[in-house]
């Protein structure tokens, strides 16, 4: 989760010199130290948009289809990948924990370096693991049993502090330039994954050790990857959870016109968040498509590997493809966005992904489907999923009011994991056991169910949620 320049000074237009990060950290706000320099919020959005690029390393090789080629090479079944899938949504459940225990701390990178610091070292067990098993030999079995494991306790930890991290990158970017930054900063992320991806599978099926070996090995990488990804968060500006609960918004972009950023005090008390019917809607909608989505999601490399046969190097050509169509249309998207709102844009394109899986009905590993229909397929699924990704997560910012914003993003995460994990785990079981037409049925009923989930979406209102509770204008 190759370093890549990007100018993040982009998505703020402010035609503003660029500076270089400061040697030292810099301080946690504080209710005394509450003005933001402007080249404290320009450094840390260049700091946030590194960590991206060195968290995508990072993930291509502890997910995805390096993950998901080793555990085939391990003979691992449906129900292993089921669980593998699962495994990261379910353990969402503990975000309300790690939104409570971060609201208690009084610096929110501390908080990020404790908890996603320790998930991503946890990776280093398989590194030995797989360095022993090449060295010794043991049964491959018990590597799969450890991958679960592994995945198990640092998606544990990521979830205890998934929450306090959006809060902060939520305090740091301006509200009127998130969909064009977060599709900057999600931009970088996908040109890494459209860069390293390939280069990757590479590795590993033509490594002399072998793949499972060549995997170990493209591991510890994305692990030191990983790291540095973290040593970036060092140079944004640190947050005080405390004193974060006493602002109510970002500042407008005209404020920064002036030389500091001042917060404003909250001028309305805060209700229930379970009286906030209009976040109740998303939620609902949110857990629906998760559950829908990972119906069938988890298998679809599965059914390239396994049913069709395809090497590695096929499936990570058709994996970057798609990251360059996620890649070009997530500035688009971003721009939308920020124009028409982000609710429209999850409706229509909700639709197209919807359809998608019905387009795998049919493919085969003939010439024709290999070099033309999955690399169509990869670069529709990577460009609507951009609109998605983007569009979902700014629309949780929009209508979660800034007060304990960390406990709205938890809870939102934790019933979207818990439909999500239940969605791969009756997907896998389906797969596995069913007579429903094996995985070919399940996209087709996972496609009906999308459908479905964009219903409650409709009766969403975007941008009222700060209005409503309290939290200043959204306008």
């Amino acid at each position: 989760m190759t370093s890549v320049q990007l100018d993040t000074s982009v998505p703020v237009t402010l035609e503003i010199p660029q500076i270089a990060p400061p040697p030292t950290a810099i301080s946690p706000v504080s209710p005394a130290n509450s003005r933001i320099a402007k080249d404290a919020i320009r450094t840390s959005l260049k700091a946030s948009t590194l960590d991206a690029v060195f968290a995508a390393v990072f993930s291509l090789c502890t997910s995805g289809i390096l993950l998901s080629n080793f555990l085939v090479e391990l003979d691992a079944s449906p129900v292993v990948f089921g669980m593998l899938c699962s495994i990261p949504m379910l353990v969402n459940l503990v975000q309300p924990l790690g939104a409570y225990l971060s609201e208690q701390t009084t610096s929110r990178f501390q908080y990020s370096l404790r908890t996603h610091g320790i998930a991503r070292l946890l990776w280093l067990i398989l590194v030995v693991a797989i360095a022993v098993w090449s060295w010794r030999g043991f049964n491959p079995h018990y590597l799969v049993g450890l991958t679960l494991l592994i995945v198990l306790f640092s998606h544990l930890l990521g979830g205890l502090g998934s929450a306090s991290w959006l809060s902060w990158l939520a305090m740091i970017v301006p509200r009127k330039l998130r969909g064009r930054y977060f599709g900057i900063r999600n931009s970088a992320a996908s040109l890494t994954n459209l860069l390293c991806v390939p280069l990757a599978g590479l590795a590993v099926s033509h490594w002399k050790g072998g793949s499972l070996q060549g995997y170990g090995v493209v591991l510890l990488i994305g692990i030191v990857f990983g790291i540095v990804g973290l040593g970036c968060q060092y140079f944004k500006v640190d947050m005080n959870p405390k004193s974060q609960n006493t602002v109510i918004n970002y500042p407008q972009t005209e404020e920064f016109g002036s030389e500091f950023i001042s917060a404003p005090q909250i001028t309305a008390p805060q209700n229930s968040i379970w009286q906030n019917s209009n976040f109740l809607k998303f939620l609902g909608y949110f857990c629906f498509w998760m559950f829908a989505v990972n119906l069938s999601a988890p298998f679809f490399t599965l059914y390239m590997l396994d049913n069709l046969d395809l090497d590695i190097s096929w499936v990570t050509l058709y994996s970057s493809l798609q990251a360059g169509a996620n890649l070009l249309m997530l500035i688009l998207w971003g721009k939308l966005a920020d124009k028409i709102g982000n609710r429209p844009i999850l409706i229509f394109v909700g639709i197209l992904v919807a359809i998608t899986p019905l387009l795998w009905l049919g493919i085969s590993s003939n010439h024709l489907d290999l070099w033309l229909w999955l690399p169509l397929l990869h670069i529709l699924t990577g460009g609507t999923w951009a609109a998605i990704d983007l569009c979902t997560n700014n629309m949780q910012l929009e209508i979660a009011p800034l007060k304990n914003q960390s406990i709205y993003f938890a809870i939102a995460a934790a019933i979207a994991g818990l439909g999500g994990a239940l969605g791969t785990t009756i997907g896998s079981l389906i797969a596995q056991f069913t007579n429903c037409g094996g995985l070919l049925g399940l996209f087709a009923l996972s496609s009906v169910l999308r459908l479905f989930a964009l219903v409650p979406l409709m009766f969403v209102n975007e941008g009222v949620g700060s209005r409503e509770w309290g939290v200043g204008s959204r306008e």
